[in-house]
């Protein structure tokens, strides 16, 4: 079983899907704590995230109540706001199938909540609160309720909030269930964060997401089976890569490779080594393509050049010329990729000596679609028997992969890597890094830094900071990976100098010195 370091295993950063959340609820009544108190404490917990926003409450607020315990959760939201002295109104869209439901809803109109008998009007200023069906809803929904919600939401009068998940949102897949789904403003998770809430899918529907914790033990937490992780920003903290002593030399402070570039596309090869050197590596070599080689001593001196790669007649880059002269155990790690463009003959021979290599292997870009064309295909991976790192986006995955299946993005990382037995990073806007056991799921990123090129540098600097790690442990594991994509993607937020990847890889190497994790002396 592979040990979890990073982040803590708690209810903030743990992600679940729909059965697993409902398990552990069942696991927590069977130990005693009545559903009773359960209801109290989300609806009670949410009043008070409510409370501290007071001016969404400010026009008053009709509360859409469910015909489960997720409605629950709304009623008790509207006796606290009530008792506070703000203006609550609810709305039943459906007939009420939970005891404990009725007797909260009961209970608010005894004490003066007013229970509306038609929709509420749409064009209102007021809050919103959807408290329809939440984590159990498995089909689709009445698609007026729907339209009902989402025209409150375009003419922006005032907020819509979803209690754990949007009414129409599959918890699992981040799908609608039919065409469209609620679409809020802010949607609160209770307990854990629900897995199709994290879904690149499920960015239109749910708004800001924040997570509502009502106590659910840790205990519980470290029992769930594959283990995947909600990661943030605010997680960089507490991240905790080795340092290395003071006296080391540039050898023993990181020695990678990286082999990207061709004619056809030459910028590949500058970024990959502008992420290594930011980095902080000791010793960065690199494979390149004639036309880079001849003037990378101009940009950046320091890198050694290893050997030049020539190109077919396309403009892509041929490997083999230059990697059968090369000896690849020197090196910590090897990143090949980038800008290489496509020589299927050109893979056939070089393939062997990237099979053969000993040390942490990273496949990027062209690398991962010369495979994918190639006659062995995926099952590369499997010859492989060494430690390998890919990081496809979602077409070079399906690529790669055409036949592992699964209903999240999540699904398809965790299939692949068992499967095969690598690490994966799946590029997206939230993006996803799995083994065979785990997955952590970046999100809050800035997707509006997306740019060409972004890739090429994180590739360099994954290198760069692998090499690095593996003079102080020789078997990194995959949450390593974790860190250096999240502080890739911090640079990329924090970059005030513009939003290219050059200005990113000098964001990127500020960090890295400011930050003070490794005593370079």
């Amino acid at each position: 079983m592979n040990e979890i370091v990073w982040p803590t295993i708690d209810s903030k950063h743990l992600i679940v899907d729909s059965k697993q959340m409902l398990i552990l609820e069942k696991e927590m009544f069977f130990d005693g704590m009545p559903q009773e108190a359960l209801m109290e404490k989300a609806g009670i917990q949410i009043s008070r995230w409510l409370l501290k926003r007071e001016p969404l409450l400010n026009y008053g607020i009709t509360v859409f109540i469910g015909p489960g315990h997720n409605g629950g959760d709304g009623a008790v939201i509207a006796r606290e706001l009530f008792l506070r002295g703000f203006l609550v109104k609810v709305w039943c869209p459906f007939p009420i199938k939970k005891t404990l439901t009725n007797s909260h809803l009961n209970y608010l109109t005894s004490i003066g909540v007013t229970k509306l008998v038609e929709p509420p009007d749409a064009n209102g200023k007021e809050l919103w609160i959807d408290a329809v069906f939440g984590n159990n809803q498995t089909r689709k929904v009445d698609n007026k309720l729907i339209k009902l919600f989402n025209q409150k939401f375009h003419n922006k009068y005032g907020k819509v909030i979803s209690i754990d998940i949007p009414t129409g949102l599959c918890p699992d897949k981040g799908e609608p269930f039919l065409e469209n789904a609620v679409k809020a403003d802010y949607t609160l998770a209770i307990g854990l964060n629900k897995i199709g809430l994290m879904q690149d899918s499920a960015l239109h529907f749910i708004g800001e997401l924040h997570h509502i914790d009502v106590g659910v033990p840790n205990s519980k937490l470290s029992k769930v089976d594959k283990k995947i992780f909600k990661v943030t920003y605010k997680d960089l903290k507490n991240i905790d890569l080795p340092s290395l002593p003071k006296n080391s030399n540039k050898y023993k402070r990181g020695r990678t490779l990286l082999i990207a570039g061709s004619e056809k596309y030459p910028g590949a090869a500058f970024l990959g080594l502008k992420g290594a050197i930011s980095s902080g590596a000791g010793y960065i070599s690199a494979v390149l393509p004639e036309i880079v080689a001849e003037s990378i001593w101009q940009v950046a001196p320091e890198i050694v050049l290893k050997d030049t790669m020539l190109s077919n007649q396309n403009g892509d880059a041929s490997l083999y010329s230059a990697l059968k002269n090369i000896d690849l155990s020197a090196f910590d790690s090897v990143a090949v990729g980038p800008g290489i463009g496509i020589d299927n003959d050109d893979w056939q021979k070089s393939k062997e000596y990237l099979m053969d290599y000993e040390g942490l292997l990273i496949l990027d870009a062209d690398a991962l679609n010369r495979i994918s064309e190639s006659k062995l295909g995926s099952n590369f991976f499997l010859e492989r028997k060494f430690k390998t790192w890919i990081t496809p986006h979602n077409k070079e995955f399906q690529r790669l992969f055409p036949d592992i299946k699964s209903e999240t993005n999540i699904g398809l990382a965790l299939e692949a890597a068992k499967k095969f037995n690598i690490s994966i990073l799946l590029k997206g806007a939230n993006s996803i890094i799995t083994d065979n056991k785990n997955a952590w799921q970046l999100y809050g990123t800035d997707s509006q830094t997306a740019r060409a090129g972004l890739g090429d540098l994180l590739t360099g600097f994954v290198a760069g900071s692998s090499a690095i790690d593996l003079t102080f442990s020789r078997n990194i594991t995959t949450d390593f990976l974790a860190k250096y994509v999240l502080l890739h993607s911090f640079a990329a937020s924090k970059c005030k100098s513009g939003s290219n990847a050059s200005a990113i890889g000098d964001e990127l190497s500020k960090i890295m010195r400011n930050r003070k994790m490794r005593q370079i002396s």
